[in-house]
């Protein structure tokens, strides 16, 4: 992999229903299966919990959807029915042999899981850059969504990627000047190699080395697809600022975001502009769910009570 878009990849890694009327989902506990996609990628689905569906939609790009769901993500299990899937070139997933990582067509792999469930309205989680495509999701299909969650989410990479730069011009002691928006890769991948010749990078995630090595543990676990990585940040499609659309998405929004989240930015959420938002401060990192994993529980499922 080209060590820019590698620098790139891990970037935002986690380290990045029933039918209308009905109150209660019936869905066959399945834990793993291979559900495939309509032009044929085989996608990692797992299904596990009761209650309400909700599809979680991983970071990245390129990560996947097992960190979130061991280190924490499935308490939400015993209130949500929790739909955790790799995405298209991602983790357990196969690739699309066209290459096509369009964002229409990521976001139709969603609404292909969703019908595929036999559930006619689903909460989203999007975490991380699975914030762009689970907002894509909601603003293309808002007829499927009970409720859109965002999770430590960016919208525009490139301000994330400015953050970052701020955070480790401020850990470092040095200045890394942005001339321009085109020198801002640039500038982040100077940065970032000072942070990690001098062992702080884990700190873009937490303030707990010992946390994000538990992180690490499990992304490290097994052998993962990186495809979608190596194509996705070859072009522009993916850094567009995406909050510019969030006004005309109507649907009910939970935004949950750090104090200290330094991956994405503490005040990034200030930037969102759903009509029908609701936001959560919670004291702490990119990492959340499984930090503050009983705030981070509570906070969604009083939404999920409140909108379902």
């Amino acid at each position: 992999m080209n060590p820019k878009i590698h620098l790139l990849f891990i970037l935002f890694l986690c380290f990045s229903q029933s039918v209308i009327g009905q109150t209660k989902t019936e869905i066959t506990q399945n834990p793993n299966i291979t559900f495939t996609t309509s032009d044929g990628v085989p996608l990692f689905l797992k299904v596990n919990g009761k209650g309400e569906v909700c599809i979680f939609v991983h970071g990245g790009p390129g990560a996947w959807s097992k960190s979130f769901e061991e280190f924490g993500g499935n308490a939400l299990e015993d209130k949500l029915t929790m739909c955790y899937y790799d995405q298209r070139g991602c983790g357990r997933s196969g690739s699309p042999a066209d290459n096509n990582y369009s964002m229409d067509r990521m976001i139709d792999d969603i609404e292909e899981i969703r019908a595929h469930l036999k559930t006619d309205k689903v909460f989203v989680i999007g975490h991380s850059f699975g914030g762009i495509l689970a907002t894509k999701y909601a603003e293309k299909y808002p007829q499927h969504v009970k409720g859109l969650i965002l999770l430590n989410a960016t919208l525009d990479i490139n301000d994330s990627l400015l953050n970052q730069i701020a955070f480790m011009d401020k850990t470092l002691g040095k200045d890394f000047p942005v001339q321009g928006k085109d020198s801002i890769l640039n500038t982040f991948f100077e940065a970032k190699q000072e942070t990690k010749k001098a062992d702080l990078e884990y700190k873009m995630l937490s303030d707990n080395r010992a946390n994000v090595e538990k992180l690490d543990s499990i992304d490290n676990s097994e052998k993962r697809n990186s495809s979608f990585a190596q194509n996705a940040l070859s072009g522009p499609l993916y850094f567009n600022d995406f909050t510019k659309g969030t006004a005309s998405i109507k649907v009910p929004t939970l935004i949950i975001s750090g104090t200290k989240d330094n991956n994405i930015g503490p005040e990034h959420y200030r930037l969102f502009k759903f009509p029908n938002q609701e936001v959560k401060i919670i004291n702490g990192g990119h990492i959340l769910y499984y930090e503050q994993n009983k705030e981070f529980k509570n906070t969604i499922q009083k939404f999920v009570q409140k909108v379902k």
